[in-house]
C-alpha cells in the first residue's frame, strides 16, 4: 500500500514538473497562445500560430485547454500565457472585472482595454470584426407566420410558443431567463432547459417554437434559422479580440503588426461559417484556419 501511494506521489510530482515546463517555455523564447476548448477559438488560435510562423521567425507553442476567461487570466497573470486568442467583452467585464454589464459595445470594448492595461499590463485588442452573443431564433417557417424580426415581436405569441434554452442561460442572474421575462414583459407557454448544442437541430426538426443560441453557431446557416433582434439590447455585447500580455512586445517587435491583420477581417457570417466546417463537417480547426487565410491571401509573399 505504502509502494502504491509513493508511486502516486511520484507520479503526481512528475506531471506537475511537466505541466510547470509545458507553461514556462512562455518566459524563455516560445510565444504561448491558447485556443481554448471549442471550435472557434481553436480556429482563431490556429490562424495567431499560423500567421506568427509565417510572417516571423519567433518560436509558437499552441495549448487547447484552458476552458474559460478566469483560467485563461490567471494564466497570463502567472506568465504562463502570453496571448489569450479569444475573449468576449462582456464575459470579462463580469468575471474578471467584477463590474456590471454595459449594454453599448463600444463602451464595453473601451472599458476592457483601458482596465486591461493599467491593472494588468495586457493589451486587450479590437475586434476580430464578430461578436458571439446570445440570440432568440426561429425557423423561417415560423418567422414568415408570425411576422417575427425582433424579440419584442414575440411578446403577443409567446404565451403559444415552447422556448429550448441552454441550461446554464437559463439559472443565470442578470441576463437569464427570468430577468428576460421582466425585461420584455412575456413570458413562454413552456421552458426546455438542455444542453445548448443540442437545440439548433431540435429547432429545426420542430421540437421548439424557438430557442436561445449563440450568434456564431455554424447551424444557424445550414438550418436557414432567423436571428431575432434583441431591439431591447437585454443580453451585453460579447464582441470577441485577443488579449497580450505587453511583456512580449520588447522581445518580439513584429507581434502587434502580425496580430492587427485579422482586425475587423472575421464577420459574425464568415465565423459561421468557420465554425460549421469544424462542427458539421468536421475538419480539423487547423485546417479550417489553414484555408481561410489562404483564401484570404494572408500567405502570399510581400
Amino acid at each position: 500500500m505504502k509502494k502504491l501511494a509513493a508511486t502516486g506521489i511520484l507520479f503526481a510530482t512528475l506531471f506537475g514538473f511537466l505541466i510547470y515546463r509545458n507553461f514556462s517555455e512562455h518566459s524563455s523564447d516560445v510565444i504561448t497562445v491558447n485556443g481554448g476548448v471549442t471550435s472557434e477559438s481553436q480556429i482563431i488560435g490556429n490562424m495567431i500560430v499560423q500567421l506568427l510562423e509565417h510572417d516571423t521567425d519567433y518560436k509558437v507553442k499552441f495549448l487547447n485547454n484552458l476552458v474559460s476567461a478566469q483560467v485563461n487570466h490567471v494564466a497570463m497573470e502567472r506568465g504562463e500565457l502570453g496571448i489569450s486568442s479569444v475573449r468576449y467583452t462582456g464575459t470579462d467585464l463580469v468575471t474578471t472585472l467584477g463590474r456590471e454589464t454595459v449594454k453599448d459595445a463600444d463602451q464595453a470594448l473601451e472599458v476592457v482595454q483601458n482596465e486591461f492595461s493599467e491593472r494588468f499590463n495586457q493589451e486587450w485588442y479590437p475586434s476580430y470584426g464578430f461578436a458571439n452573443e446570445f440570440t432568440f431564433m426561429v425557423t423561417k417557417e415560423t418567422a414568415e407566420k408570425y411576422q417575427l424580426s425582433k424579440v419584442s415581436d414575440l411578446q403577443k405569441h409567446a404565451s403559444n410558443l415552447t422556448l429550448g434554452v441552454d441550461s446554464g442561460w437559463f439559472e443565470r442572474e442578470g441576463d437569464g431567463y427570468q430577468a428576460f421575462t421582466e425585461a420584455y414583459n412575456m413570458s413562454f407557454k413552456k421552458v426546455f432547459p438542455m444542453q445548448v448544442g443540442l437545440l439548433y437541430d431540435a429547432l429545426n426538426a420542430d421540437n421548439f417554437d424557438v430557442i436561445v443560441g449563440y450568434s456564431t453557431d455554424g447551424r444557424i446557416s445550414s438550418h436557414e434559422l432567423v436571428m431575432l433582434e434583441d431591439d431591447r439590447q437585454f443580453f451585453p455585447p460579447y464582441t470577441c479580440s485577443p488579449v497580450v500580455d505587453k511583456e512580449l512586445y520588447e522581445k518580439y517587435p513584429q507581434l502587434s503588426s502580425v496580430l492587427r491583420k485579422l482586425e475587423g477581417k472575421i464577420s459574425t457570417e464568415t465565423m459561421q461559417e468557420l465554425n460549421y466546417q469544424s462542427d458539421g463537417e468536421l475538419i480539423e480547426p487547423e485546417i479550417v484556419a489553414q484555408r481561410f487565410l489562404e483564401k484570404h491571401n494572408y500567405f502570399e509573399e510581400t
